[in-house]
């Protein structure tokens, strides 16, 4: 009896083997992706990163901060599979470049500093800071932290009473509060929570959470994208990111406060957003807004190892890898390839190989 089931699971080891090696190289292909970055979208003179590949294309001499917000945490993932390397350095000393010291609190514009003013937008923000705190609670490096607590900061400036609550977009302008602006607010509260174990911060995370679950919740468990402060409309576009940061935030907190409430509602979410957004064997086309989803998706992951929230992400990526990708190895359905194409899609991978580990 004792050698049946030695050898039934050594039959189950190899099966799961040979499933692990029947997935792609995911790294062969980040690493691909990654070259084609530094020599075909920077500026290595000045450090700075362009915004497609056709600079008659490009709105501005360098690129908008927006995607060196995936860049970042992409290069953050790299660094997860390889510990010791410092890819995220660059990308960094790029990031610096856009710090604004404005009052009433600094944080980073939306564009190059020494170029010109511009607008600072939360979300922004809180995409740098939560790959910087993803960064934290792998390197311990101050810096991470102490930029995460001034971005909480601004966020915390750019949120009041008004329609009970919720971050606005952008600084100055107090049109809506967006899904884009609340969710990962809600998820920078809690990675400074679960790091110092301050309470303001649960408090922060908890009062966002409600807020936008309230307004910005679809009975099905998507979330719409903004609410107009003043006339309280909703409009009521899905997006896939908009989906990934609350997803995110329920299983953070489940984790936080050990309420399985949160995991429940965590796994409807997930239920949801596999079914609304995968069509026809793909996700929408913003690769981009898909890597957040999949931030939540690979969270739920961790916790309850159920296979369907994953195959259909490694179904998209490969269909991305064979019909989306010129001769140079860029992605992306134009003849122009954006940076953020290109730095979504490292994230993505990357998140499939931890996960490919992981089974």
């Amino acid at each position: 009896m004792k050698s049946k089931l030695s050898l039934l699971l050594l039959l189950a080891l190899f099966f799961r083997d040979a499933a692990k090696a029947q997935l792609p190289d995911y790294q062969s292909r980040i690493k691909y992706l990654y070259a084609d970055i530094n020599s075909k979208l920077k500026d290595q003179q000045k450090g700075l990163y362009y915004e497609t590949t056709d600079s008659s294309k490009n709105e501005n001499p360098h690129s908008w901060l927006w995607p060196l917000c995936a860049l970042i945490q992409g290069t953050n993932e790299m660094e997860t599979l390889e510990p010791g390397k410092k890819y995220m350095l660059p990308v960094e000393q790029a990031i610096d470049q856009y710090y604004s010291d404005k009052p009433p609190f600094p944080a980073y514009q939306d564009y190059v500093r020494k170029e010109r003013a511009s607008s600072r937008f939360y979300d922004d923000n809180q995409w740098v800071a939560i790959a910087y705190l993803d960064a934290y609670n792998r390197k311990h490096q101050q810096k991470y932290l102490d930029v995460s607590k001034m971005i909480y900061r601004f966020i915390l400036g750019g949120t009041d009473t008004v329609a009970q609550g919720g971050t606005y977009w952008k600084e100055g302008d107090k049109t809506t509060k967006n899904t884009c602006s609340n969710g990962p607010g809600i998820l920078v509260a809690l990675q400074l929570y679960k790091i110092t174990r301050q309470k303001q911060y649960l408090d922060t995370a908890l009062a966002l959470y409600r807020w936008t679950n309230k307004y910005l919740q679809a009975p099905e468990g998507l979330y719409y994208d903004n609410i107009n402060v003043s006339t309280l409309k909703v409009a009521k576009a899905f997006y896939t990111y908009n989906t990934g940061t609350m997803l995110q935030s329920n299983v953070l907190l489940y984790e936080v406060t050990k309420d399985k409430k949160y995991l429940s509602e965590a796994q409807r979410i997930a239920k949801a957003g596999k079914a609304y957004f995968f069509k026809n064997g793909r996700l929408p086309g913003e690769y981009w807004f898909n890597a957040v989803m999949l931030r939540g998706y690979e969270e739920l992951f961790r916790v309850d190892k159920n296979q369907e929230w994953v195959n259909f992400y490694q179904q998209d990526a490969d269909e991305i890898w064979k019909n989306e990708r010129d001769s140079n190895n860029l992605l992306g359905k134009k003849l122009e390839k954006r940076l953020i194409d290109q730095a979504a899609m490292i994230e993505i991978y990357a998140r499939l190989q931890e996960i490919k580990q992981m089974k």
